[in-house]
């Protein structure tokens, strides 16, 4: 009964029913797209990223559906087992999924979260994600106490790069309070340019030829109007800050971190990195002012060190005893990287393909927002034992703004971009590879927006991505038929 409440957010009828509003919202959008003269709303949003076309989203995203669904499948065979071999006598259903599949992992792998979380505490953590900007790019980390915040848990440090120089400002709010919107964001308060006067070689000039007349009540002694002499511009760098709500543990306790928690913070933390170490002349190119289909790639990027055995083993330390997590529970930990991914990958393609079909509509007229969501997740052979991540009727990213419309695919491509990328630093067989990871601070995290991201990918990489990385960090590829490659 919680699971389909839960799920019928905004489908319930009456004032809160979003159906209508979302029909209005896709028609909008295709009569905007079909007055600039583009097919439909998909063919409009993605002219401008990396994918281009609607066919490009469709042709990755069916390849990927195919092997998660198999994976999938194979999966609730296993759960369905599972429930008889504990006597039960039903068919998995959406609501069962998560809990039989955690006893699932548990009899595959022999772990659980409360055996990770006494090793994951929140200030080592962010250790880690420092230790790993050291290692990669030269950044160095100072507390600083002196800068005004806005809640007392707002921590401060000052960033500066390999040769000493200031580089920015990191701000990190990371405790749940009942003022903070709920989940895990990255914002700046101010982005890094190179257009800004700088205020040291500011000099008043007189101007007595465009001055007026004095006003009345103007004190006497007023200087004549006077403007800037020209100066040359200065760097200005950035104020950048994650937004976290993990729970704040009572006094003199540390607070500990689910896994994917700890994952989230090296993500938001790669967000803060593409800000931190822009190199740009415009602020409009600044940061993570980029393509929507790019802008996950520093971020997702990030997170593979954090799963790098020597982080884990130099930082994972037993809150109480100080140990580091043992050998065995660590290569447990890994292993099961790969589990139910079948079910995550599947959840997540379904609503990025609803997305795009709602927005390669032509024309809309009378949109049966429900009927047309379900003939998608029929057409593609959704399970039903599986229910999307976002239905239409609550799928924020999608219709609480344009941030997303015709782009939550954007997460996947970029996978397949981090998961590419990765690989070349494994190729050298040295994840810390100083070559390497001088070629991904130039062109991925300095360059924000300031040129194509097929260039800048090409200029890193070599080449453009393939989504065998991809398929292998998500143990899609042994769902392969034999021979394709």
């Amino acid at each position: 009964k919680v699971f389909r409440a839960f799920c019928a957010r905004g489908d319930g009828g009456g004032e809160t029913d979003n159906k209508a509003l979302i029909a209005e919202i896709v028609a909008l959008r295709a009569e905007r797209a079909r007055l600039l003269g583009y097919p439909s709303f998909a063919h409009f949003r993605l002219d401008d990223c990396m994918a281009k076309t609607p066919q490009a989203v469709r042709d990755l995203l069916g390849r990927v559906w195919e092997l998660a669904r198999g994976h999938a499948l194979a999966d609730r065979a296993e759960l369905q087992k599972l429930i008889q071999a504990e006597g039960g006598n039903f068919r998995l259903a959406p609501w069962d999924w998560r809990y039989y599949a955690e006893k699932l992992r548990k009899a595959r792998h022999d772990i659980d979260e409360s055996q990770i979380k006494p090793y994951l505490q929140l200030e080592r953590v962010i250790e880690a994600a420092f230790h790993t900007a050291t290692r990669l790019f030269g950044l160095s980390f100072r507390r600083r106490d002196d800068v005004p915040v806005w809640h007392p848990d707002v921590r401060v440090w000052e960033v500066k790069g390999p040769d000493g120089r200031h580089a920015g400002l990191f701000f990190g709010d990371y405790f749940a309070r009942p003022s903070k919107h709920g989940g895990a964001w990255m914002t700046t308060l101010r982005d890094q340019e190179k257009l800004a006067p700088n205020p040291a070689e500011w000099a008043p000039v007189s101007r007595p030829d465009c001055a007026p007349a004095q006003e009345a009540g103007a004190r006497p002694d007023a200087k004549p109007v006077s403007a800037f002499a020209d100066s040359a511009p200065r760097d200005v760098r950035p104020l950048v800050v994650n937004i976290m709500n993990f729970n704040k543990a009572a006094d003199g306790e540390p607070s500990l971190l689910s896994y994917d928690d700890a994952r989230t913070l090296f993500h938001e933390f790669g967000h803060a990195l593409h800000a931190l170490l822009s190199d740009v002349t415009y602020p409009t190119v600044s940061g993570t002012s980029v393509l929507t289909d790019w802008v996950e790639l520093p971020s997702q990027l990030y997170e593979h060190w954090f799963e790098q055995p020597e982080v884990l083993r130099r930082f994972a330390l037993h809150y109480k005893t100080g140990e580091p997590m043992p050998e065995d529970l660590l290569r447990r930990v890994l292993a099961a990287r790969t589990f139910n991914q079948g079910f995550s990958t599947v959840e997540y393609v379904a609503s990025a393909l609803v997305d795009l079909e709602f927005h390669s509509l032509p024309q809309v007229d009378r949109l049966d927002v429900a009927g047309f969501e379900a003939a998608t997740l029929a057409q593609i052979g959704m399970p039903e034992e599986i229910a999307m991540r976002h239905r239409s009727p609550h799928f924020e990213h999608v219709f609480a703004s344009g941030g997303y419309a015709s782009a939550y695919y954007s997460y996947m491509w970029s996978e397949v971009l981090d998961a590419d990328a990765f690989r070349a630093f494994e190729e050298t067989g040295d994840v810390f590879d100083p070559a390497t990871a001088r070629k991904l601070r130039d062109h991925v995290y300095a360059a924000g927006g300031s040129r194509d991201p097929e260039t800048l990918y090409i200029a890193f990489r070599g080449r453009l991505p393939t989504p065998d990385a991809l398929l292998e960090r998500r143990g899609l590829a042994e769902f392969m038929p034999a021979g394709e490659v």
